[in-house]
């Protein structure tokens, strides 16, 4: 089926991005305005924003103090005082942009999905979209998203010897939700998982997406201008050594790591991790880790000068998530992070290292959102036309992530030796109880008219 809505009960106003001037940004959940950089790079003009951070909070400030910063809980924050602050009514703003807390939906730590608080702040997002009627919005999040449940299981409460899992429980069954509240917006919306080094940036960072647009004009998540194999006149990524070429940094800001994390980590090549360890020093170095599973890729990792970094994690020093010098015994500093998600190398952050790591970490990459930004601004100068069929039309940009969607399975069991019954005709009968999941039935972009 299509996800279309039954019509949006709303009050248009046709002058979206129309009043003289720069198009206009309402930035939310803003944190150190990564996203609204990059939309400010194409040619926006971010009119208000709101971030509850404090440390975030007083970075934008310290950047931006002219900007009308709402510094409280979105939640605390209504539609008409935000429209106010930016000087806009209802169905002036260009876009909306917004980046929900992830941390509900990431695949590190503890996933509670939509049973999260956190979880649940984008239908503030879709609030915001509701009552400003924005002729374009921004949604990007985590690629978790993806496979995230409305109520997380843990995993050691699955398989053998417990109840079959909820439908609320399965795999995807919050990203059907998003798609289906996205819906009754009223809007045109297309996705896709986006990889940050495909837009020129410096690392590999994957996020999701989602484009809207009020009126039904015909937006897309940006082609990409880079590739690891450079084909069809796209540029190969940026290498780490080209992404932080000429960084001046005369008084570094880091987090330190311990002697013994020092001594482990010169032990670990370029582009390595703790697999690259001697035998014997492999349980040292994980802990209480070694007998988990997964690929722990991130323990004790060290980049490679002749490649992008990884996706930049909020705290570099951890052992499980170091982002490591290629040659140095030491975590990349707070200016190399800086300049590998594309902040201006004069962006000043607010706190202490630690604060400063977790900005950084939790940005949204400035080519992402210059890419976006730059696409909105094609599509608003083509003057191409409306398409009041497509309202409420949820659209997939790339039907090979809308055949890996549909092909995960319905959930993950831990490694039989965790299991109290660990035989495979165990899992498969607890598996064989749970109903096949119905396919995500919308259209790809090339299907629409």
């Amino acid at each position: 089926m299509i996800i279309q809505a039954e019509g949006a009960n709303v009050t248009r106003r046709t002058a979206g991005g129309g009043r003289p001037g720069p198009p206009t940004v309402l930035s939310l959940f803003s944190g150190a305005l990564g996203l609204d950089l990059g939309f400010e790079s194409a040619g926006f003009r971010v009119a208000a924003a709101v971030e509850s951070n404090r440390w975030a909070a007083a970075t934008i400030r310290r950047n931006r103090p002219g900007l009308a910063l709402l510094d409280r809980k979105i939640e605390d924050v209504a539609t008409s005082e935000l429209l106010d602050a930016a000087g806009l009514q209802p169905g002036e703003p260009t876009v909306v942009t917004a980046g929900p807390s992830c941390q509900a939906f990431s695949t590190a730590g503890h996933r509670r999905s939509l049973d999260d608080p956190r979880g649940t702040l984008f239908r503030q997002f879709c609030r915001v979209v509701v009552e400003a009627q924005p002729r374009f919005f921004v949604m990007e999040n985590v690629r978790g998203v993806l496979s995230a449940a409305i109520r997380h299981r843990p995993l050691a409460q699955r398989g053998p010897g417990h109840p079959q899992l909820d439908p609320e429980e399965l795999h995807g069954s919050a990203f059907r939700l998003i798609l289906r509240e996205l819906s009754e917006l009223g809007y045109h919306v297309v996705f896709d998982l986006v990889d940050a080094a495909d837009y020129g940036a410096g690392q590999r960072r994957h996020r999701l997406v989602f484009v809207g647009s009020r009126d039904g004009e015909p937006v897309r998540v940006p082609a990409r201008t880079h590739a690891e194999n450079a084909t069809d006149g796209r540029l190969p990524w940026l290498t780490l050594k080209e992404a932080l070429a000429g960084l001046g940094d005369p008084d570094p800001v880091g987090v330190p790591l311990s002697d013994l994390r020092r001594g482990i980590l010169a032990l670990v090549p370029p582009g390595g991790n703790w697999r690259d360890l001697p035998e014997d020093l492999q349980k040292e170095a994980l802990g209480k880790a070694y007998v988990s599973w997964g690929g722990r890729t991130g323990f004790y990792r060290r980049l490679d000068w002749d490649r992008p970094a990884p996706a930049l994690t909020t705290n570099p020093a951890s052992k499980a998530t170091m982002v490591a010098h290629p040659e140095e015994n030491r975590v990349l500093t707070v200016r190399e992070y800086a300049r590998l998600q594309g902040f201006p190398d004069d962006w000043q952050f607010e706190g202490g290292p630690a604060e400063q790591y977790v900005q950084i970490g939790n940005a949204v990459p400035i080519a992402i959102g210059a890419a976006v930004g730059a696409a909105l601004r094609k599509v608003m100068r083509r003057r191409s036309g409306t398409d009041p069929e497509l309202r409420g039309v949820v659209a997939c940009q790339d039907p090979e992530l809308l055949r890996r969607v549909n092909a995960r399975p319905r959930t993950i069991l831990n490694p039989q030796r965790m299991r109290e019954d660990g035989t495979l005709s165990a899992a498969r009968r607890w598996m064989s109880q749970h109903e096949p999941r119905e396919q995500l039935h919308i259209p790809v972009v090339d299907q629409l008219r």
